[in-house]
This record gives C-alpha cells, structure tokens and sequence, in this order.
C-alpha cells in the first residue's frame, strides 16, 4: 500500500508550538492574537501523534516568545514544546512551565467575587494534579478548572 504523507513548508525564522492537545490550538490562536499579527501562520488541527494519539501544531514566521509567554502557553498545552527556528533550524527548545499565578488574562466566572465591579485585574493561583489545572481566585478564593475559567467571558 503507497503511504500518502503530506508536508509543510519551513519557516526561516519564527516559533513551532508542537504536541499541543488537539482542540487548543487554536484557543492558543486567539489568547495570543496571533492572527491579528500579519505574520505567515501554518496551523494543522487534530494531527496525528505518537501512539494514536491527536495534537495541533502551529508554526508562525518572526514571532518569538518570551519566557512569560511561554509559561501561559502551558495553560492551553502542558506538554507543549515551543522551538525557536533560526535560519530553518531549531536553536532551542522549550518545555514550558506552569506559571505559578497570572493576572490580567482570565476574569473570575463567580459574580459574587469582588474582582467584579471593581478596578481590579482578574488573578489566579495555578495548580495541577494529575494533568488537570485549576485555577484558584486570589479575591473570593474559589477554584475552577482551568477550561471552566477559559470559556466563561
């Protein structure tokens, strides 16, 4: 049997985000805004993975991430590896890292919570068990799991 195989094509320069959980990519898309970019950007949803497993994959020319950027992709994919292209190849890899607390980028779903109504940035303590995060509200104290918080606007 031919073993049909499909390609895509290298970036000079830029970030591979890979072994995302397929589903977030591209909630990575949109909390990063890297469509709004104008960078070139590949995306493949619900590749496959090893052991029969399924990932998405995004590729995106001339955009770096710091440190910090890294670890909040951790909140999307825990086992993500950011590589750092560099004239077609990879000079470093990153396994991020949870952030221990964030701020700034998740409102809190409870409406009784005091970050609601006041000037007061959305911030949470971070904590994983067993591959599930949760987020717990520096204000009323309550704790989410992490894709509860992501869908609540």
């Amino acid at each position: 049997m031919e073993k049909l195989t499909m390609t895509v094509e290298a970036i000079k320069n830029g970030t591979v985000i890979d072994h995302i959980p397929a589903g977030q990519g591209l909630n990575i898309l949109r909390h990063f805004r890297l469509d709004e970019a104008g960078n070139r950007i590949t995306v493949g949803f619900n590749l496959s993975g090893s052991k029969n497993t399924r990932k998405d994959l995004i590729k995106i020319e001339d955009v770096h991430f710091n440190d910090e950027e890294a670890s909040r992709i951790a909140l999307f994919a825990p086992k993500a590896t950011v590589n750092v292209i560099e004239n077609f190849k990879v000079v470093k890899k990153i396994r991020p890292q949870l952030p221990t607390t964030i701020k700034g980028i998740f409102n809190c779903p409870n409406h009784n919570c005091a970050s609601h109504g006041e000037p007061v940035d959305g911030t949470f303590f971070v904590k994983s068990n067993d591959g599930v995060t949760r987020l717990k509200c520096f204000y009323c104290e309550k704790s989410y799991p992490m894709d509860w918080v992501m869908s609540y606007r």
